[in-house]
This record gives structure tokens, C-alpha cells and sequence, in this order.
């Protein structure tokens, strides 16, 4: 017996650290990727060799680390949906036993604590370590900066506690509710996690139905558009001469007309810039415009249809199967059934799905007004727009699962504290976070789609001059479109 018992730990144990070295090199993976994309956007000015270079370089390896959980969060449902049918499939084989259900729900409770940890503790380091001086009268140096950072974070952190304190209080007026917030690690924190993850579905609501309006237009400034009743090489000569206009005014101009020197520099920029995709145009292949364009429009209406018709769907299930609550449906366990009816073909259709969603609300988010300003630039943002960005898309990444779940995208359950959310068993919430999505979308995509007719209609009956339809984030309607024409109806 004494034997058995020592096999067993001993198996315990090589499974363990089989396990931890599985997630540190999936982590290794995605902090490599994740600092050469931050170095992409990261100002080459601040770099310095001083005591703010040493304060960047450290705020730099936090939202490193940062947007490697985010990315992590992103993966970690298509990682499990696939894993699932892996193990359905091949049962026994040997070369995937290390793929299980105790590893995967590893990676969910480490991607949930390291996305709390992140959010309420590195990246208000990071922000008020950059910030930071150094109280007066000490001596300045990093640690000066360093005792002023501690001293902000505990401040910051007595002051979101007496917030949800005072929150509870009002929303749930009971003595153990009360005293349960006494709990830090068992309740506060998990309580103040599904708050912010209730704020990152309601921000995922807002823009992932305008990024998918938007993807239409980004996919049409990457691709090649068909050249329809187009002279190209006219458009290429005409924008020729007006740079050679622009260029003999400002080799004609003085150095004190300073300010008209810089709207020119930036004017014949664009010009250069929309002469350069015209000839992008010209060089492209006849396969390349007339197939690739059309095909990627036809799948991304494809893939939003669906979108679309699972929330529907979705919705009908809420209404006659309380097993359609993302909350509490205790399926299946890992490797047992199939979560979807059409077995690895539904599967990847889901993973598909999951991340058309991440990236569209990743489009929709910067396509909004209030975070215009967040957009990222390469080799021009500085460490504070990086960390900005960093805490919104980990904000978004981490709602990703749950949203994914709650529109009924895909049938596999929240594991770990994802699953733990006291707002995901509210029936109201989740019917009206369906109702929601299904509507907004429609109406962003019939927007989008009528938005020539629109202006046709304003103009035939004079409305024009009101304004009433311009959208100064719709390239198409405003302004030429990035392959060098004005879309006209």
C-alpha cells in the first residue's frame, strides 16, 4: 500500500510539473510576440540612458506582460473548445496525454488571477511609477519614485474598496453580504472582478456591433478594390501634377511662414500617400482584384449572418431551456462529448466566429469617438497611451469568453472563476445582452449598407447642406477611400 501511495505522488507530481512547464513556455510565447509588438509602436524617443529610461524599460516589461495574459485570454476558449474535441478523438493516444482537463483548467485559473493581478496592481503600478517624482523633500531617485508609487496604489486601492463597499451596501442591504465583504481574498476580489467584467461585456456590446459595420471598410482599405469604369492611369497622372504643385510651393516659400509650411509638408504627405496605393492598384494582379475583394466581402457577411443567427438562435433557447444560462449548466467534462452538433467541423466554426468577434470589437473599439486618441502609432506612442492600451484590450480580451458564452457563440462551459460571475445566473441581464447585440448589429449593418442611398436621398432633396448624414468615422461617405477613389453610388 505504502508503494501504491508513493507511485501515485510521485505521478501527482511529474503531472504538475508537466503542467507548469506546459503554461510557462505558452506564456514564454506570447511575451515574445507581445514585446515585438509593443516595440512596433513604441516612441524611439523615449529612449533615454538616465533614471526615466530605467523607469520606461520597467513600465514597458509590465504591459509586456500585461498584453501577453490579454493574448492568452483571447486563446484560452478556442484553445479549450479544440482541445475537447482532440480528446474525443484520439482518447488514447499517447503523444496527447499531456492535453487534459486538469491542464486546461490550470490555464483558466491562471489566466483569471494573472488578468487580476494586471489589471488591479501592475498596470496602476506602471502608470503611477511613470508618472511618479518623488515626494518633496526626499531625496529624488527611483526610490523616491518607488514610495510614492506604493503609496498611490494603497490609496487607489482604499478608495475602490470604500466604492464597492458602499456599492454592496445599496444594491444588497444584507448582514452576510455585508460581512462577506470583509473576505479580500474569497469574495472581494472575485466580486470586483465580475464588476469589471460586467463593464468589459457592456463595452464589448458597444463595439463589437460598430466593428462589425467597420470591418467592411478596413478589409476594403487592405485589399485591392475592382477597377470598374476607372482610368487609372489618369487618376495617377492628375495626382502627379498636384504633387509637383505642392512641392515648387513649399520650395518657394520662406522659413517664416512656418505654419503654412507644416499644412503643406502634411498635405503633400497624403498626396504621396494616395499616389502611392493608386499605383499598388495598377500593379495588382486581375485575380487579386476581381476575386480576392469580392470573396473576403462575401465571407465576412457570411460569418456576420451567422453571428447574428446563433444570437438568435440563442435567444429562442433562453426563453424554453433555463440550460441555455451561461451560468451554472454543468455540461459534460472535458474530452467527454462534443459541444457542438457538427462535431470538429461546428468546432472550428466556433474558434473561427470567436476570433472575428475579438478582432471586430478591437476595430470597433478604436472606431469610436472617445477612444480615437487610443490608437496606437508606429514608433510615435508614448509609454502612457501603451499602458492605456494595454488595460483596454486585457479589459476586452478577459470579457471575450464570457461574452462568447452568454450570446451562445459556443456551449462550453466557464471554467475557474469565469464561471463564478453572480450577474451570469440573472436571466434579465442575459436575455437583454442578447436582445442588445442581435439589434445593434442589425442596425449598424443596415447603416452601413444603405449609407449611399442615404446620401443620394439627402441630396435629391436638398438636405445635403444639413449634415444630418456626414460620419466623420465612415471613410467612404467623407472622404477618398485608401485605394485612391471617392465611393459614389
Amino acid at each position: 500500500m505504502e508503494a501504491d501511495e508513493v507511485t501515485i505522488r510521485e505521478q501527482n507530481f511529474h503531472s504538475q510539473v508537466r503542467e507548469y512547464t506546459i503554461c510557462f513556455l505558452l506564456f514564454a510565447v506570447l511575451y515574445i510576440v507581445s514585446y515585438f509588438v509593443i516595440t512596433r509602436y513604441k516612441r524611439k524617443a523615449d529612449e533615454q540612458e538616465d533614471e526615466d529610461a530605467i523607469v520606461n524599460r520597467i513600465s514597458l516589461f509590465l504591459s509586456t506582460f500585461t498584453l501577453a495574459v490579454s493574448a492568452g485570454a483571447v486563446l484560452l476558449l478556442p484553445f479549450s473548445i479544440i482541445s475537447n474535441e482532440i480528446l474525443l478523438s484520439f482518447p488514447q493516444n499517447y503523444y496527447i496525454q499531456w492535453l487534459n482537463g486538469s491542464l486546461i483548467h490550470g490555464l483558466w485559473n491562471l489566466a483569471s488571477l494573472f488578468s487580476n493581478l494586471c489589471l488591479f496592481v501592475l498596470m496602476p503600478f506602471a502608470f503611477f511609477f511613470l508618472e511618479s517624482e518623488g515626494f518633496a523633500g526626499l531625496k529624488k531617485g527611483i526610490r523616491a519614485r518607488i514610495l510614492e508609487t506604493l503609496v498611490m496604489l494603497i490609496l487607489l486601492g482604499l478608495l475602490i474598496l470604500g466604492i464597492v463597499w458602499v456599492a454592496s451596501a445599496l444594491i444588497d442591504n444584507d448582514a452576510t453580504s455585508m460581512e462577506s465583504l470583509y473576505d479580500l481574498w474569497e469574495f472581494y476580489l472575485p466580486y470586483l472582478y465580475s464588476c469589471i467584467s460586467l463593464m468589459g461585456c457592456l463595452l464589448l456590446l458597444l463595439c463589437t456591433p460598430v466593428g462589425l459595420s467597420r470591418m467592411f471598410t478596413v478589409m476594403g482599405q487592405l485589399l485591392v478594390k475592382p477597377t470598374i469604369l476607372e482610368d487609372l492611369d489618369e487618376q495617377i497622372y492628375i495626382i502627379t501634377l498636384e504633387e509637383e504643385a505642392i512641392q515648387r510651393r513649399l520650395n518657394g516659400m520662406s522659413s517664416a511662414m512656418e505654419f503654412n509650411t507644416v499644412e503643406l509638408r502634411q498635405e503633400l504627405e497624403n498626396v504621396k500617400s494616395m499616389k502611392t496605393k493608386l499605383e499598388r492598384r495598377k500593379k495588382a494582379s486581375a485575380w487579386e482584384r476581381n476575386l480576392v475583394y469580392p470573396a473576403v466581402m462575401i465571407l465576412l457577411l457570411i460569418e456576420t449572418s451567422i453571428s447574428v443567427l446563433l444570437v438568435a438562435c440563442n435567444i429562442l433557447c433562453l426563453l424554453i431551456d433555463e440550460t441555455a444560462m451561461p451560468k451554472g449548466s454543468g455540461g459534460p467534462g472535458i474530452g467527454s462529448a462534443s459541444l457542438s452538433t457538427f462535431g470538429f467541423v461546428g468546432a472550428a466554426l466556433e474558434i473561427i466566429l470567436i476570433f472575428y468577434l475579438m478582432v471586430s470589437s478591437v476595430v470597433g473599439f478604436y472606431s469610436l469617438r472617445f477612444f480615437g486618441n487610443f490608437t496606437p502609432r508606429k514608433d510615435d506612442t508614448t509609454m502612457t497611451k501603451i499602458i492605456g492600451n494595454c488595460v483596454s484590450i486585457l479589459v476586452l480580451s478577459s470579457a471575450l469568453p464570457v461574452m462568447s458564452r452568454t450570446l451562445g457563440i459556443t456551449r462550453f462551459d466557464l471554467l475557474g472563476d469565469f464561471g463564478r460571475f453572480n450577474w451570469l445566473g440573472n436571466f434579465y441581464i442575459v436575455l437583454s445582452y442578447n436582445l442588445l447585440f442581435a439589434i445593434m448589429t442589425t442596425l449598424c449593418l443596415v447603416r452601413k449598407f444603405t449609407s449611399a442611398v442615404r446620401e443620394e436621398l439627402f441630396k435629391a432633396l436638398g438636405l445635403d447642406k444639413l449634415h444630418l448624414s456626414n460620419n466623420a468615422r465612415d471613410s467612404e461617405t467623407t472622404k477618398p477611400s485608401a485605394n485612391g477613389h471617392q465611393k459614389t453610388l
